[in-house]
Formats: C-alpha cells, structure tokens, sequence
C-alpha cells in the first residue's frame, strides 16, 4: 500500500466507511490503495479514524468502540464523523452479518449481501422496533432511509457488469493477502467443509464451540458450488439491538419480512443517514454460529465496497448532496 507524500485536509475526504468490529476495520484498511496521515479531530469527537484513497475517492473509516455495539452506536459515530469531515457526502457501512438461507436465496458462508430497497423498505429494516397492537401481535412501525441514487445507480452498475463479466472480488481478496501477507491466515477462505448449515430444528450442543460433536444427520444438504468465490445478493437486511441465534427465530423473521441477513448496527445510522450496507455472512443466525468465517466475511464485504466505489465516478461523489443527520423514521 502506498504512502500519501501530499498533506490532505478534512475537506478532502468525500466518502465514509464504518465498521462496528476491529476485523472489519483491518479488512477496509486492506483494501486501500493509498494511506493519509492522520488528522486532528474536534474536542466532540473521540473516535480515531484511518485515511486513505481508494480509486478516486479520498476515505475515512471508522470503527464502533471495542465492545461497543447496537443501533444506536453507528449513528453516533456518524454523527461525531460528520463534525470533523464535514464534506462527507456517502456513507458505506461493510462488515459481517449473519445469513439467512432459504430456498430462494442459497446463501453461503463467505456470500455477500447488499442491501436494496424494495417498494416498502429502504433496504434496512429495524425489526425490533415497533408496537403491540390488539391480540397481542407485534407489528413493526416506520421505513428507514434509502441509501443515496449515486450508490444505487453503482449498485445497478455493478450488477449488469456481473452479468457480463466475474466480480473482481476474486482478485481484491488476492491482492488484499499479496499486500499483507500477515492477513492470508485468518482473512482467506475457510473451505466448504467448515460451511455447515443444520436443520433448524436442531440445536447446537451447548458445551461445545465447534460443531464437532453435533449430529451430522441434522445437516442440510445443499449442491456443491462450482467454486468458492462469493456470491453477491441483494435484498432486506434485518438490523436490531440483539444478536440473532436461533434457527427457528430466524426462518419466522424471513418469512414474515423476506429478510437475507441479521446485524446490529445498520438501523441506527440509516435512521439519520442514508448508507449503503453491506455485509459478509459469518454464520446462519443460529445456534451453531462461531466466528471461524468472520475475518474472510469482512474481507468479502471490504471487497465489493472497493468494486462499488471503482465504478462510482468523484465528479458523482461531489455532486452528491452534503451528508446529514436527518432521522427520517416515522411511526
């Protein structure tokens, strides 16, 4: 990775990149193609930040405190960003997530989810917000933002190029260990024999961390790919307060919502910002999760962001309005 011999100033960076855990900040680091120097922040703002340059677009990502997690969080930290880089006008939000397999969507350890707005929602729905209305039932209330038209037009940009040609995400990942070789051990592939889904019915066995010892008849038998490259979807991501581990929870949720994946940060800021979300399934939202795949999910995740942003041109990004806070979730 190359070093920046220009000094930049705050105005320079266009393009906010967040992450809630340490592995998807070392991840989107990894992909730069250049590193700035750091910069001072104002007295409101505690977060340390990473700068650089991806393709024409000058960075600042960001990572959630250690141990710090949920909705509100990622807003805040957006928040605190925006005062210091106050000519932000995109944000990405790329790390893990857990996925939801189905019939309709064969969905892999390692894939990629991307969200995308449908006629009802943004992209993001926070499902543990709502009320209780008669009988009892829970109904959720309010639509969170749409990201904004440039990254969706990327968004349609990238998917007819992959209609036509592989994703570079291959490639990114390569170069990625290439660069840092210290990465190729935990952010690399895990191997098809660690992509283990069960039936949902069937519970992991509690005093174990591996699924060593779990029965291998509850197992879901799904077609050989004909590679391992990820597969890139687009669809609902579901984002709440608390982690999602249970088989059964989450079919009900994916039949109720048509969801593809749960995380944890993405409602908060989508509540203020407009952001893109994108995110490397880890595991399947259930009981047997670990966190064998999370590096190589981040990975898949920082990878598709650095593709997003090749065909997303600067005069776009200066165009784009200024990002700001403007909570947009209605009840």
């Amino acid at each position: 990775m190359a070093t920046a011999t220009i000094n930049f100033r705050h105005q320079d960076y266009t393009v906010a990149w967040i992450c809630a855990l340490p592995l998807e900040m070392a991840a989107a680091e990894a992909m730069l193609d250049e590193k700035h120097s750091n910069l001072p922040t104002k007295p409101t703002d505690d977060n340390t930040y990473i700068l650089g340059r991806m393709y024409d677009h000058n960075i600042v990502i960001a990572c959630l405190r250690s141990g710090v997690y949920g909705t509100t969080s990622a807003a805040t930290l957006a928040t605190q960003m925006q005062s210091t880089f106050q000519s932000i006008r995109i944000f990405l939000m790329a790390g893990i997530g857990g996925g939801v397999p189905s019939e309709k969507a064969d969905i892999r350890l390692g894939d990629i989810v991307v969200s995308n707005p449908t006629r009802d929602f943004g992209g993001v729905i926070q499902y543990d917000y709502g009320k209780t209305v008669s009988g009892g039932r829970f109904e959720r209330t309010g639509v969170l933002n749409k990201p904004q038209p440039v990254l969706l037009t990327a968004v349609a940009r990238l998917q007819a190029a992959h209609m036509l040609t592989p994703s570079k995400i291959p490639a990114l990942l390569s170069e990625m260990v290439a660069r840092q070789p210290t990465m190729r051990k935990r952010f690399t592939y895990r191997g098809e024999d660690q992509d283990l889904l069960f039936d949902s019915e069937y519970d992991h066995c509690a005093s174990e961390n591996t699924c060593n010892n779990c029965d291998t008849r509850r197992l879901v038998m799904r077609p050989t790919r004909a590679g391992y490259d990820p597969v890139i979807h687009y669809g609902l991501i579901a984002s709440g307060n608390q982690v999602v581990k249970h088989g059964r929870t989450r079919d009900k949720l994916a039949r109720e919502l048509g969801i593809l994946c749960f995380e944890m940060e993405a409602a908060g800021l989508m509540d203020d910002f407009q952001c893109l979300v994108i995110r490397g399934i880890c595991d399947y939202s259930d009981s047997h999760k670990n966190k064998q795949w999370q590096e190589y999910a981040a990975a898949s995740a920082a990878a598709y962001a650095k593709e997003l942003l090749s065909v997303v041109h600067a005069n776009q990004v200066a165009d784009t309005p200024l990002a700001h806070s403007d909570s947009k979730l209605a009840v």
